[in-house]
């Protein structure tokens, strides 16, 4: 299993509200017609938490997308289907920057169940 993660920062133009009502009820919608995708979840930042023993890094954004595929492949044929470049043309409406990683996690604590 393969997972992307992205950190997603809005356009300087639109509000963190605006740029979080289009993500999820524009642009989530679109990700359901991508190819490959196994699971997709938009995490929306509400605050954050600091440390007095560890420092803060100055990272500003507005969401993390996760997206999973069966494998690097499946990623590959996703990422050059019409769907995708449908997905991505979207969030370029609303996504100013983005940090986009290729993960591959290690259960440290599993789900119930």
């Amino acid at each position: 299993m393969i997972k992307m993660i992205g950190l997603l920062t809005r356009r300087p133009e639109l509000t963190h509200e605006e740029f979080v009502h289009h993500w999820l009820h524009v642009h989530g919608p679109l990700a359901r017609a991508v190819p490959g995708v196994r699971r997709y979840v938009q995490s929306h930042i509400i605050g954050t938490r600091t440390r007095p023993d560890i420092p803060e890094t100055d990272v500003q954004i507005d969401g993390i997308a996760e997206l999973w595929y069966d494998d690097m492949a499946g990623f590959e044929r996703a990422a050059a289907s019409a769907e995708m470049k449908r997905l991505t043309d979207d969030g370029a409406l609303i996504i100013g920057e983005i940090k986009s990683y290729i993960i591959e996690e290690k259960q440290i604590i599993p789900p119930p169940g």
